[in-house]
């Protein structure tokens, strides 16, 4: 079974989003695989995912409930098959605050996730997010 990881800064929007289609869509899939979230920062530690992006996954049908922020570690390195990055400043803190591992990769390979904090546009983050995800399902799928 692969393992996946959705990293961006806090874990109560953009990861945790991610995290949650992709269980959606791989449970409708019949696909098998773990999937979890974190961010680089610790500032939302323990928090749950963000009112708006609830907002926009139940609009979508998906439930978030239980989720709590939390911070990437060294094990995650060495658990997960692929760790997913949303945007280029997340890449710049992984690898600042974990210079030997290499073990990831941008979400979505020609752009950055869209982040919702500077203009409140969850549903265009929604959109990237099930980009991602669909492509990534797809990896899974085929091996």
């Amino acid at each position: 079974m692969k393992k996946i990881l959705f990293v961006c800064h806090g874990n109560i929007c953009r990861s945790a989003m991610a995290e949650y289609v992709l269980r959606d869509m791989a449970k409708k899939a019949g696909v098998s695989v773990e999937i979890d979230s974190a961010g680089v920062s610790n500032e939302e530690w323990g928090n749950p995912v963000y009112p708006p992006a609830r907002r926009e996954l139940q609009k979508h049908g998906i439930s978030c409930d239980g989720h709590r922020a939390r911070q990437i570690t060294k094990g995650d390195f060495a658990r997960f098959d692929r760790i997913y990055y949303m945007d280029s400043s997340n890449a710049r803190r992984l690898q600042r605050d974990y210079p030997e591992e290499t073990g990831y990769m941008p979400f979505l390979p020609d752009r950055n996730v869209s982040d919702p904090w500077p203009y409140g546009d969850f549903a265009r983050t929604y959109g990237d997010i099930v980009e991602g995800c669909t492509r990534i399902l797809e990896e899974v799928k085929n091996g």
